[in-house]
């Protein structure tokens, strides 16, 4: 790697991947030997110390990691904060940008880094690249979320990660804004994700697990694999090292078993 290279500053289409790669991987995991940050240096033509800064530099406007006292480079570059500023005030469409730029530099196919198979998609036209776009922003958002929590269940601890969802706080379907928001998202092994997402559970704002009553009540009557589900009532959750669960979102949540 020649020093001009170094020296040259970091295009847009750079910032886009690099957060590509921060938001996939844990934060532990941003280091000069992890094989996903050589392969991206080597894909941009940057210095494996380059991007491996580049990466941590990130923290410094994730307010999960500033809670935590890690601050990255105080004095980062301006296109880290419009990369930042980009993909919250439009997730999907930075969500999607960045594979998008990913596959063109690979030359893999979308699909592939997308891990979406051949057999779920029409053959073409509008219909396959709008669900395509669906599938790669929401294998984007699963990717963020497990590398967020450690690929661990928030509740439980469970580590398989085919076991693992990465749950919507606010519906898919009812709030477009934050479909990719890893913020709208918490690991849950997939029983608790259900109960989740069907009501029965919920999580508080200051990350406490609550059962709706109509559970609770029963809870003398449940068989076991129930009484193990509801053993974690009042429990609070493992937090993220990054992307912490929007308590507005969590606060609406709650709000939705209070009435149900």
């Amino acid at each position: 790697m020649d020093g001009k290279s170094e020296r040259r500053p970091w295009s847009r289409d750079e910032h886009i991947l690099a957060f590509n790669l921060y938001c996939k991987i844990p934060f532990g995991a941003i280091h000069m030997r992890n094989p996903r940050v050589i392969e991206l240096a080597t894909l941009i033509g940057r210095s494996v110390g380059s991007v491996s800064y580049k990466l941590a530099n990130f923290a410094r406007l994730d307010p999960a990691l500033r809670a935590r006292g890690i601050r990255g480079l105080e004095h980062g570059a301006k296109g880290e904060i419009e990369t930042w500023d980009e993909f919250y005030s439009d997730p999907e469409s930075l969500a999607y940008e960045s594979e998008r730029l990913l596959a063109e530099r690979t030359g893999e196919a979308l699909e592939l880094i997308a891990e979406i198979s051949e057999l779920e998609l029409p053959r073409e036209g509008l219909e396959r690249e709008s669900l395509v776009r669906l599938r790669v922003n929401q294998s984007f958002f699963r990717k963020a979320v497990l590398a967020a929590y450690d690929s661990k269940c928030c509740i439980t601890g469970i580590a398989v990660t085919e076991l693992l969802v990465a749950s919507h706080i606010a519906p898919w379907a009812i709030d477009k804004k934050n479909r990719v928001n890893p913020s709208n998202g918490l690991c849950l092994n997939a029983l608790h994700d259900r109960a989740f997402d069907r009501g029965f559970m919920t999580v508080s704002p200051e990350g406490v697990v609550i059962f709706a009553s109509t559970l609770l009540n029963n809870q003398s009557q449940c068989e076991n694999g129930l009484s193990w589900l509801l053993s974690f009532h009042g429990q609070e959750i493992r937090m993220p090292s990054r992307f912490l669960p929007d308590q507005s979102l969590l606060t609406t949540h709650a709000e939705q078993l209070q009435r149900n």
